[in-house]
């Protein structure tokens, strides 16, 4: 949840700098009209600081997002914790739990699943580290834990724990190295900066 409008305003820099690796506000406000992945990325933050405080801006706010959730198909919803530098690099069927917790500088591809699991031993929401890299059409469901640094390849389905620093792929996925996500991670911006 974003508390305050500087964390919301550091949430979008570190948002905006993942996708075009600048901040300057100008072009922040250009990709508002132009950037597909941003658009939506940034009215989920302005839903997620707005929800609970000025009712009205709330819901003009939640309208705007749900236009772009069927214009992109991308459905998001604005209870999910997701941390700073998001990164949707393609857009299209992307679907998340509102109970899903998304570490910072993740990047999400198309058609990527994060889902809930109601019963069974996985009931529950995924959680999902830091620097981690889902592939397009992978499947992330029930009360896993994905440790940092993970790469989830293409279509995997991942069903069990997996520990940080680790890449994976399959149905049901398993680990077939040690390479992690450093290679899809990049543009990332400090805390200080």
């Amino acid at each position: 949840m974003i508390n305050s409008f500087f964390e919301l305003k550091d949430y979008i820099k570190h948002d905006y700098y993942r996708i075009y690796k600048t901040a300057s506000k100008l072009s922040v406000f250009k990709s508002l009209f132009f950037g597909e992945s941003f658009k939506y990325v940034f009215w989920l933050r302005v839903c997620a600081y707005l929800n609970g405080k000025n009712k009205i801006v709330y819901f003009i706010s939640k309208i705007i997002l749900r236009h772009y959730k069927y214009k992109f198909t991308i459905c998001i919803p604005d209870k999910t914790t997701i941390g700073k530098g998001f990164y949707i690099g393609h857009f299209g069927s992307i679907f998340f739990s509102p109970k899903a917790v998304i570490g910072e500088n993740c990047n999400i591809s198309q058609g990527v699943t994060v889902g809930q699991v109601s019963r069974g031993v996985n009931k529950g929401a995924p959680s999902i580290g830091n620097n981690v890299y889902i592939g397009p059409g992978a499947k992330v469901f029930g009360g896993v834990s994905v440790g940092d640094n993970v790469a989830i390849g293409a279509n995997a389905v991942v069903t069990k724990d997996i520990p940080s620093d680790w890449s994976v792929c399959g149905v049901p996925a398993k680990i077939i190295s040690r390479k992690g996500s450093f290679i899809y991670i990049n543009n990332t911006l400090s805390s200080e900066q």
